[in-house]
């Protein structure tokens, strides 16, 4: 099985839980670490949207060619230091699970939201690294896991908790709307974990945490004074 075989499910899903997240009146869409499409795709398909992906993988980019409008095949730190004219004024940002693969998501994060319009909608998800099953790995593996995908994907090169990822929002000039937990499981397992999630064990609880934020109006790409 190949690599891209087995990071498919991780990597090229259309992404349901973001979906939901995205407004219905969105229409002009910015997808940081867009892999091959799909989830730009499902958006199309759901409501009138124009969906910009960017994506430094040659080979995800060219299938995401045809899935969405328009694909900038360039690392996303490239993409905000040097970005097409037209790329300004989305009224909704998706970055999902690719920050943690840079090492800068803070300026990366900041420098696109200058590329947004005032109100615009933002959309992260990062992994949580205290998610339970994967963090006891650690303490019983007395390793630090490198795996394909997941938690401890071997390209991750920053981590979070949900508080690192409401700063990392915050960070960017961003009103934080919602944090919203990803369990990563279904029937009594979810259960389960939603009502630990209740306890003071919920930092462990969710595999990745959705934040949901705005551009403040007036304020577009703007960070607070008291943010370093």
């Amino acid at each position: 099985m190949s690599l891209r075989d087995r990071r498919l499910n991780g990597y090229e899903g259309a992404r349901p839980d973001v979906q939901q997240l995205v407004p219905p009146t969105a229409s002009h869409v910015l997808e940081l670490g867009c892999s091959s499409g799909r989830l730009g795709e499902a958006l199309k398909l759901r409501q009138s949207v124009s969906v910009v992906g960017v994506e430094m993988d040659e080979t995800y980019a060219a299938d995401a060619v045809g899935r969405i409008d328009h694909v900038v095949n360039a690392s996303a730190e490239e993409f905000v230091a040097d970005p097409p004219p037209t790329a300004r004024d989305f009224d909704c940002l998706i970055a999902a699970d690719v920050l943690e693969h840079l090492v800068d998501p803070w300026t990366v994060l900041r420098s696109t939201v200058g590329l947004l319009a005032p109100g615009a909608t933002v959309v992260i998800s990062v992994p949580n690294i205290l998610y339970w099953p994967q963090f006891r790995r650690l303490l019983f593996g007395h390793r630090f896991p490198r795996d394909d995908a997941g938690i401890f994907d071997r390209t991750h090169l920053r981590w979070f908790t949900k508080k690192d990822a409401e700063e990392l929002a915050q960070s960017a000039g961003l009103r934080v709307e919602r944090i919203v937990p990803s369990y990563w499981a279904r029937g009594p397992r979810l259960l389960l974990r939603r009502t630990l999630a209740k306890t003071p064990v919920r930092s462990f609880m969710a595999a990745q945490y959705l934040v949901v934020a705005t551009v403040p109006v007036g304020d577009a790409g703007a960070v607070p004074d008291d943010v370093v």
